[in-house]
């Protein structure tokens, strides 16, 4: 019994670790992707190789999380636009699974930074995304991207007011003062990404 108990919990570990050897790691180049927008124009990350880093941020329509998150983000990405911080939200909830959404819902969000598909989930699972929202931040160096963040935006999801803890934010100022960002990871709060 005891034996089984040892190879159970091997054949776990063993799992876990193919489960997450995909997806990047901290201090990891992240390769070129090229996503549709909701009108079906292809946004790939090399368009923004000109900017000092880019926030990717894996969110949806209906996530309870990312509503309450969205104006938060937007604002976010409104005071660090001339800045050389480049916003990109990716939705890992296009398909044709139950509960799913399309381009058209994409397309009927009018954000000033592009909002993306994720069809196939293979986005969020190369960067390893579990929830939405789920913010990563690519440093650019020397042309390519180099993951620096991953993790929650801030402390308190539902009230914007009581946050103590900006950790998106004080990243990105990190980021722009060109300081060693001093916060890798925060555990992200929200809903769960369900595969299809």
């Amino acid at each position: 019994m005891k034996k089984l108990a040892s190879i159970a919990v091997a054949l776990l570990l063993v799992g876990s670790v193919f489960a997450q050897s995909g997806s990047y790691k901290l201090n990891d180049k992240v390769a070129d992707f090229s996503l549709k927008d909701g009108q079906g124009k292809a946004v790939s990350l090399t368009d923004y190789a000109g900017k000092k880093a880019v926030v990717v941020v894996f969110i949806n329509n209906t996530c309870p999380y990312a509503k309450l998150y969205e104006e938060r983000l937007v604002n976010l990405a409104s005071a660090y636009a001339g800045k050389g911080i480049q916003f990109v939200f990716i939705n890992p909830n296009i398909g044709s699974g139950e509960g799913s959404e399309t381009l058209q819902d994409l397309a009927g969000k009018n954000y000033s930074f592009p909002y993306l598909a994720d069809e196939g989930q293979v986005q969020s699972a190369k960067f390893g995304a579990t929830k939405t929202p789920e913010a990563f931040v690519l440093l650019q160096n020397e042309g390519q991207f180099v993951l620096k963040y991953k993790g929650a935006i801030d402390d308190n999801p539902q009230v914007a007011d009581q946050v103590k803890s900006f950790f998106l934010k004080n990243v990105i100022e990190e980021v722009l003062s060109n300081k060693t960002v001093s916060s890798l990871e925060r555990r992200a709060t929200g809903c769960l990404i369900k595969k299809y």
